[in-house]
């Protein structure tokens, strides 16, 4: 039963400082691009504009890509970890580097992603939730290492 309760405990611990990296995240995200994705997203669920409704979905995709990026980056560093202190060092870590891949990426480009965004385009939306997605998977990848 102790190791049962150590179990629970250890769980415990990883997850109210596995949540706060997560949370603090999708902060860094929304903030850091010069879009508000939850703004693109609630205009475009209280009108019948097609152009906010698609801005919406566009920034629905690209959030919710970097939020699964992050994800699983932090996933890794827990299963990883050999401590919080890893935790919380490899967490920032996933984070400064989902957001510099991010303006990697748009950089690269040969479209203009933070413009494409907001003006409706679904497909640079969708797009830039994939790479968020494999730059997570990446960067879990190279955590693990």
């Amino acid at each position: 039963m102790n190791g049962q309760l150590d179990s629970i405990l250890n769980f415990l611990l990883y997850l109210v400082v596995a949540l706060p990296i997560l949370i603090v995240g999708i902060l860094v995200f929304i903030y850091t691009t010069p879009y508000r994705e939850y703004r693109l997203i609630q205009d475009g669920a209280a009108t019948d504009d097609p152009r906010k409704i698609a801005a919406a979905k566009a920034a629905a995709h690209d959030l919710s890509g970097k939020i699964i990026g992050l994800a699983i980056v932090v996933a890794s560093v827990v299963i990883n970890s050999g401590s919080i202190l890893d935790l919380l060092i490899w967490g920032v870590i996933g984070i400064v580097f989902q957001v510099v891949i991010f303006y990697l990426f748009a950089w690269l480009t040969p479209f203009h992603v933070i413009e494409e965004i907001p003006k409706g385009n679904v497909a640079i939306g969708i797009f830039a939730s994939r790479m968020s997605i494999v730059s997570g998977l990446l960067l879990a990848a190279l955590v693990s290492y």
